[in-house]
């Protein structure tokens, strides 16, 4: 049977940036302490909601690094390695395993797209680079490219092939997978509105965008769920959707952004083409999280 990466919530944690978009090394620091002192099950460096797409090879490296030592071996660290140019993938992926990342999180390509057969080409030899198990990530709402049942039982067969961050939305996609790949290939919720939907169907956790701003209660749905306590599980889901839908009012992380800044993290400004918030947006994002108690 395959290792399981972690068990739980793990969080894609944003990227600070100080005013002139360099990125503030001192603040994540404190932003991983953050999470591991609140229950975080796994820190989730230079994803989505980290910018990655927007930072030079160097930032890349030394944010997977600094987390890395960071982290001090208290929860594993999955690096963002993915691209839509599978050698550059596969660079990046020996760079992540050379700075001490424990797993790896590759997206399916992006804009170029490709076929479920590239898929499986791609995410193969991306495994085969380095001895990191690897973490797909389904979420064809951004890359255009989505990830067969089938697909996945294929892939599944690869012994670094262990899991899959899976933000297609698309349960009876999900069932189906479980269903063909069973214990060889964990399941993730990439959708914090679906985190107990997809531990019913056997999922391992999330990798959470909410859990930046509340990581013990993104662990505690999970580890609910875990002790046999689904009811209440559910329930703090959700009463957590407002927020949850909140956070995702604009484009990520966008939204995160300002709200770590209003709890105390000020993260910054997220890099070009991404902006601000809107007024508007502001005033939805204070108000769910006022209901949670996260401001006043």
């Amino acid at each position: 049977m395959k290792k399981t990466v972690f068990t739980g919530a793990g969080v894609a944690i944003v990227t600070p940036m100080n005013a002139d978009e360099s990125i503030n090394y001192d603040l994540l620091g404190k932003l991983i302490d953050f999470q591991i002192e609140n229950g975080t099950d796994a820190i989730v460096i230079c994803g989505t909601t980290g910018e990655s797409s927007t930072m030079t090879d160097e930032e890349h490296v030394e944010c997977i690094r600094y987390a890395v030592e960071r982290t001090a071996g208290r929860v594993p660290v999955v690096a963002g390695a993915g691209s839509n140019h599978t050698s550059y993938a596969l660079w990046m992926s020996k760079q992540a395993k050379a700075v001490g990342a424990d797993a790896l999180l590759h997206v399916t390509p992006y804009y170029n797209k490709t076929s479920q057969l590239g898929l499986i080409r791609h995410f193969t030899t991306l495994a085969d680079a380095t001895d990191l198990p690897v973490i797909l990530y389904n979420v064809p709402s951004r890359t255009g490219c989505n990830i067969a049942p089938a697909t996945y039982k294929e892939l599944a067969k690869h012994p670094n092939i262990v899991a899959t961050k899976e933000a297609s939305g698309n349960l009876s996609a999900i069932l189906e997978t479980k269903y063909l790949c069973g214990e060889d290939l964990d399941v993730y919720s990439g959708n914090d509105d679906q985190i107990v939907p997809i531990l019913s169907l056997g999922g391992k956790g999330v990798i959470s965008v909410l859990s930046n701003v509340m990581p013990k209660e993104t662990h505690d749905i999970c580890q609910l769920f875990f002790d046999g306590k689904v009811a209440e599980s559910a329930a703090l889901q959700t009463k957590l959707f407002g927020l949850i839908s909140a956070l995702f009012c604009d484009v990520n992380p966008i939204p995160v952004k300002e709200a770590m800044s209003l709890i105390g993290y000020p993260c910054g400004q997220c890099r070009l083409p991404l902006v601000g918030l809107s007024d508007a947006n502001i005033a939805r994002l204070k108000a769910e999280m006022e209901k949670c108690g996260l401001i006043k």
